[in-house]
């Protein structure tokens, strides 16, 4: 390994120790957003402190080795097992300290809003949102709907869900590691319940991934910059759905990010849900301000719902489903329908690290 890979290893080594410390003092754990936080930190630099300690004893033994082969031919035999050994831990030691999304252990918060194509559309999201919770429940991931306007078809103009990890020690096992790939436009070709003709119809609709705050005091919002408006629920065709004032509308004045929510009964509840949302909004706002900041803006999500930005396409009568970002393409759509999306996400996995590793000096050791 070399000087600058150790370099680059150290401090985050005294950081992990350091966690590992303040994780210790009961009177951190007080702070429930701050012990989250740190837990969630101390799980990324684990990946770190494990391939380190591996890669330490992995050439350690390779140089005890070296220093024994002249003198006995058993060592001299297993030198070359060794030193392959060290190099392998070497190269996971480099990888590890790759600079990842720090969000990746952050749980989600996910919105489906439909775009072109009417019910079909609407149906559509409502085919997304089960395939999202289908794939949770199979991840062990908890879920919660936090708002949703249903249509009389039965599909959504637009649904929001909390995906939560019940526990996570490896980052990339984290729900926005995983999730963050599939904001963006999703194209459905099919026949349409709708139609009578039997004709193929293409719609599509949009998905919009956000990171969750865990604390509050991550994102600062001066009660002054809300406007917060109440009024009746309402159902499928627009008809009230409750007789008091339970819906909130948060809106954020400086930025102009609106948040509504009507699916609890409660306006208090609602009003929670909404603050939950915003304070994710904002995060993710002011995140891409200090990447383009950067000139490191990362354009993985497409914030639109239009059909030409399209990253995936859901062929039904081909049983076909196409990622245009990776090149993924499989005839298993009725599976991947019913939460079977890990070869799909893994193939957005693997595009990033890929780029990740060639951005810090390519693959090569």
């Amino acid at each position: 390994m070399t000087t600058e890979t150790f370099a680059a290893a150290r401090p985050l080594l005294d950081e992990h120790a350091e966690i590992e410390r303040a994780l210790a003092d009961p009177a951190v754990h007080a702070d429930a957003g701050r012990a989250r936080s740190l837990g969630r930190r101390y799980a990324e630099l684990n990946q770190v402190a494990a391939a380190y300690r591996a890669w330490e004893l992995a050439r350690d033994d390779a140089e005890a080795a070296a220093e024994l082969a002249d003198e006995d031919e058993a060592f001299a035999a297993e030198l070359p097992g060794l030193r392959t050994a060290a190099d392998a831990a070497a190269e996971r030691l480099r990888r590890v300290l790759v600079p990842r999304d720090p969000d990746d252990a952050r749980d989600v918060i996910l919105e489906i809003k439909a775009g072109e194509g009417g019910d079909e559309s609407a149906l559509f999201a409502g085919d997304l949102l089960r395939m999202y919770l289908r794939y949770a429940e199979r991840r062990g991931w908890a879920t919660q709907v936090l708002d949703a306007t249903e249509t009389e078809l039965g599909g959504y103009k637009d649904v929001q869900v909390a995906i939560k990890a019940r526990s996570i020690s490896d980052p990339a096992e984290g729900v926005w590691a995983s999730l963050k790939y599939e904001g963006g436009v999703h194209r459905v070709q099919r026949v349409p319940v709708t139609e009578s003709q039997g004709r193929i119809h293409t719609s599509a609709a949009g998905v919009l991934v956000l990171p969750e705050v865990d604390d509050p005091g991550e994102v600062e919002i001066d009660p002054g910059d809300l406007r917060i408006d109440v009024y009746r629920s309402s159902g499928p065709g627009g008809q009230s759905v409750n007789t008091t004032d339970s819906a909130v509308r948060i809106t954020h004045v400086p930025t102009g990010i609106v948040v509504s929510m009507q699916n609890e009964k409660s306006q208090l509840q609602n009003k929670e849900q909404a603050m939950r949302v915003l304070r994710a909004r904002l995060l993710a706002a002011q995140q891409e301000a200090a990447a383009a900041a950067a000139a490191d803006v990362r354009r993985s999500q497409v914030r639109t719902v239009d059909r030409s930005e399209r990253i995936r396409t859901y062929n039904f009568p081909e049983n076909r489903i196409a990622d245009h970002r990776t090149g993924y393409k499989a005839y298993n759509l009725d599976h991947v329908l019913t939460g079977d999306l890990d070869p799909v996400v893994r193939s957005a996995v693997d595009a990033d690290e890929a780029a990740r590793l060639a951005a810090a000096g390519g693959t090569g050791a």
